[in-house]
């Protein structure tokens, strides 16, 4: 009957022993996982940070960009409206190929008797430079102006070197920029802001001192 207890008691110290390695064991498995789970979390973490980082430097190179657009238009007024037109000799100019210059635009006519008394003094005018570029527009096929050939041939005829003559089928952009009678000066600055639209004939001495107040 000892020799029983003896065993029993043996094997009950046995038991506790091996009870008693194993809890550390899985205490030790549990703190690894909980270890692998908080540098996920620190992971996690940092990751939400960087793209954070990331949206503010966006955030502030798009009001970067706002600030330089606004710095770089100078004049008060709207986007003068692009065009791309060909001209009498067909070569094709655009506005966007003028930026960074001043601009004075003349829309025109050919039966338009004050655009024509005016034309040597553009053509002067147009020759050289006076801080800024000098170009027309005409209309063929608008406000009885001559279909596209028939101008072009007509305008052969007359005594001009230095003129640029834009063609404007139609009167696409003449509409645009609000012509209604000719000859119309547009006025734009070196932003592309259009500053003013005027009806009527308008001398050299006149033009210059309009783009003296114009950037």
């Amino acid at each position: 009957m000892k020799k029983i207890l003896i065993v029993i008691g043996l094997l009950m110290m046995m038991t506790l022993i091996a009870v008693g390695c194993r809890k550390p064991q899985m205490e030790s498995e549990t703190t690894i996982e909980e270890e692998v789970m908080n540098e996920e979390d620190v992971m996690d973490e940092e990751n939400m940070m960087d793209e954070e980082d990331v949206m503010d430097e966006e955030n502030m190179m798009d009001q970067e960009d706002m600030m330089n657009e606004e710095e770089s238009m100078k004049n008060e007024g709207n986007q003068a409206p692009t065009f791309t037109l060909m001209d009498t000799d067909g070569q094709t100019l655009s506005l966007e190929a003028l930026k960074g210059e001043k601009v004075y635009v003349k829309f025109w006519a050919s039966w338009c008797s004050i655009c024509l008394s005016g034309m040597d003094e553009l053509d002067d005018l147009s020759g050289r430079s006076e801080g800024y570029r000098v170009i027309t527009i005409v209309s063929p096929g608008y406000k009885n102006e001559k279909e596209l050939e028939a101008f072009k041939l007509w305008y052969e005829g007359l005594d001009t070197e230095n003129i640029i003559v834009l063609l404007d089928e139609d009167g696409v952009y003449a509409r645009k920029y609000g012509v209604r009678a000719y000859p119309t000066s547009a006025y734009i600055g070196s932003d592309g802001v259009l500053v003013k639209v005027l009806p009527g004939h308008v001398n050299e001495a006149t033009i210059n001192e309009s783009f003296r107040n114009i950037f």
